[in-house]
């Protein structure tokens, strides 16, 4: 009888590695493709039972090799920094390889579910509605190089249904909005708010946020969807059972919250009295800061999902109370 695996890139990342974890312990075969790099990144792993790991350069072989193995490919795996400014890897690692996967899935006839990205959308000037329509995609206008990347992945895959060529049998971008929880302390300057001002607080030392420079908004009232990562997962481990549902759709909470609001949420959680102090946001991207993002959910429940997402408060506290002050702060 052929073993059925389920291939995981980027599984040893922030939130790959919470994929991987909670599939692994569904007692599915998991593979996790991703490099290891010489830091603490292992430890994204460690208390999960893999059936293989796998560095990305040996990837095509081993697609080859368990063709007839793996019903489903989690493409988690990219370059995830906006501030990265080299094209050509972006190229490689976030569309091209991208594409490949695609391919490979519509080819076999393997599931196929991959992290597109909130920041396909720009500004927000349009909004924030995952229509996946040609002329939808067209009208997005991406901040950097790491949002026309993924918005370049999802016009093509779009192009593709649209003009019936070969699709996987089942497959579903998912535009990941603020999303925070364990196992992202390898990220450094791309970790979540949360991550950043806990170490600040436990010192006694005040909250920074950055201070309006829109008068529709207060201090620290800039909006975000923010989204815990068990959320993340468990939309994905729903989709892996929804075979009709297909698409790209947006995954947040579908309700923005103030930085400010996060910063009181961690002050309750660890019990302190709320200290915060505002500075200027810096000029180099005080011209392109977002005010405002609001995942548009109605695409994704009209598909099925029925998921009760956390509320800011209670992914806040499960999160410092779980992970930031134990002793062992990575998922176990």
């Amino acid at each position: 009888m052929t073993e059925t695996l389920t291939l995981i890139t980027g599984g040893a990342g922030f939130i790959g590695s919470n994929m991987v974890h909670a599939l692994a312990a569904e007692g599915r075969r998991v593979v996790v493709c991703d490099w290891l790099e010489t830091g603490d990144k292992w430890r994204n792993l460690a208390a999960a039972d893999l059936h293989d790991i796998i560095p990305p350069p040996a990837l095509p072989a081993y697609l080859d090799r368990h063709a007839d193995a793996i019903e489903a490919i989690v493409h988690m795996g990219a370059i995830s920094a906006t501030t990265e400014r080299d094209g050509d890897k972006l190229v490689e690692s976030n569309i091209r390889l991208s594409l490949d996967l695609w391919s490979w899935c519509a080819t076999h006839q393997a599931r196929f579910i991959y992290a597109s990205s909130a920041a396909v959308y720009g500004d927000g000037a349009q909004g924030f509605d995952d229509d996946w329509s040609p002329a939808a995609l067209a009208r997005l206008k991406p901040l950097n190089g790491y949002g026309w990347s993924k918005l370049m992945l999802d016009k093509r895959i779009a192009r593709d249904i649209h003009e019936g060529r070969p699709a996987p049998a089942h497959w579903a971008g998912l535009r990941f909005f603020n999303v925070y929880g364990p196992n992202e302390y390898h990220k450094g300057s791309m970790r979540s708010v949360v991550h950043q001002i806990v170490p600040k607080i436990v010192a006694g030392e005040p909250v920074t946020l950055f201070r309006s420079h829109n008068p529709a908004y207060p201090d620290g009232g800039q909006l975000r969807d923010f989204i815990h990562v068990s959320d993340c997962v468990a939309v994905m481990r729903w989709l892996l059972t929804a075979p009709s549902a297909n698409g790209i759709f947006n995954l947040g909470v579908g309700k923005a919250r103030s930085f400010k609001d996060l910063a009181l949420a961690a002050y309750a959680a660890i019990g302190q009295d709320p200290a915060i102090e505002y500075v200027d946001t810096p000029l180099a991207i005080r011209d392109k800061y977002q005010y405002f993002t609001e995942a548009r959910m109605e695409r994704l429940r009209a598909a099925g999902c029925g998921h009760n997402f956390n509320s800011l408060e209670d992914g806040v506290g499960a999160y410092i109370r779980d992970h930031l002050l134990t002793p062992d702060p990575y998922l176990r």
